[in-house]
């Protein structure tokens, strides 16, 4: 599944942010290397929510941070608006990172302990000399109360709530998109979803951008607009939500799927079903990365990488042998 290409890019002037060949490895010991993400490619449209889902270590959350350029990308370009943020440094990349804001996976651990919850809010808006004004708007706005959560400090707040403040923080800078990086994971089911809702209303409300990323399928499908979906570091499938969810085309997203409890999909066994562990990063399968726990895996994908073609409208797949008009 490399190789995926720019093909499935739709024109700049749709998009607010557009990655092309993304590419992000960190050192693995003795000489080697770990390509967290190897030529992933996307685009998101304005007002848009992409979500991007996939087992834990295939790489999403290492594109969200190259995004932010937390660290840069080895290689491949990141575009907001049209401005490279690859060639940035100094002062010009920090000042446009104002319009690119992150809400992280852990609330608690993500906010520092020992400062107050207004101080917490208002370090962006120190950062950026934009005054502090817009801090009870945005505790006001994630549905805490300014005069007495702000005085408050992370340890007297539920995780639910420390999510809150996360957000309140990540958007105080007024930036174009959000990147939400499992920012449900670690909540209770019933909070998960008031977060999400909450994630929903802020979208609207403040008409941002959004890339939500998950394992769970079950979670990404009912808040976005269209999914991404990778394995290992690639990208397999890249549909609008429904689209994906009803008529799955890749191998992997359809065994997603059928761990849903009652997804609606009716697969037979032999065709969703996986086994095994992911295969190591450092050491990848040659050909598709997916065919050693594929149970239509042939000799052609050991030998041959599939490209990501287009099967339908804006539905794109990375397999050799995609299911077509099947649910």
């Amino acid at each position: 599944m490399a190789g995926s290409g720019t093909a499935h890019l739709r024109p700049a002037e749709q998009v607010v942010l557009r990655v092309a060949d993304l590419v992000v490895a960190f050192p693995a010991g003795r000489g080697r290397e770990v390509r967290a993400v190897s030529g992933v490619s996307f685009d998101v449209a304005r007002g848009e929510t992409l979500g991007i889902v996939g087992e834990s270590g295939c790489g999403k959350s290492s594109a969200a941070r190259a995004l932010m350029q937390l660290p840069p990308p080895r290689a491949g370009s990141v575009r907001l608006d049209g401005v490279e943020l690859t060639a940035l440094r100094g002062e010009e990349l920090r000042r446009t990172r104002r319009r690119l804001q992150m809400v992280f996976q852990d609330p608690i651990s993500s906010l520092n302990p020992r400062r107050r919850i207004r101080d917490i809010v208002a370090e962006g808006t120190r950062v950026w000399g934009l005054g502090d004004s817009r801090v009870d708007e945005m505790l006001e706005a994630v549905g805490l109360d300014p005069k007495t959560a702000a005085v408050r400090r992370p340890h007297e707040f539920s995780g639910g709530q420390c999510q809150r403040v996360s957000i309140a923080r990540a958007l105080v800078p007024e930036p174009e998109v959000l990147i939400c990086d499992e920012p449900v994971s670690a909540l209770d089911v019933s909070v998960q979803a008031q977060i999400l809702g909450l994630l929903e209303d802020l979208k609207h409300r403040y008409r941002l951008t959004l890339v939500f990323i998950a394992h769970d399928l079950a979670v990404v499908k009912n808040v976005s607009d269209r999914i991404l979906v990778m394995y290992l570091g690639k990208v397999c499938e890249l549909a609008p939500s429904t689209v994906l969810v009803d008529h799955p085309a890749h191998p992997y997203t359809r065994a997603l799927l059928s761990a849903i409890p009652r997804s609606g999909l009716d697969l037979p066994p032999s065709d969703h079903l996986i086994t095994g562990e992911p295969p190591s990063p450092v050491t990848p399968p040659t050909g598709c990365r997916f065919r050693t726990r594929c149970p239509k895996a042939a000799p052609r994908c050991e030998s041959e990488e599939p490209a990501m073609r287009a099967i339908d409208d804006d539905h794109w797949v990375a397999c050799h042998f995609p299911e077509q008009g099947e649910e």
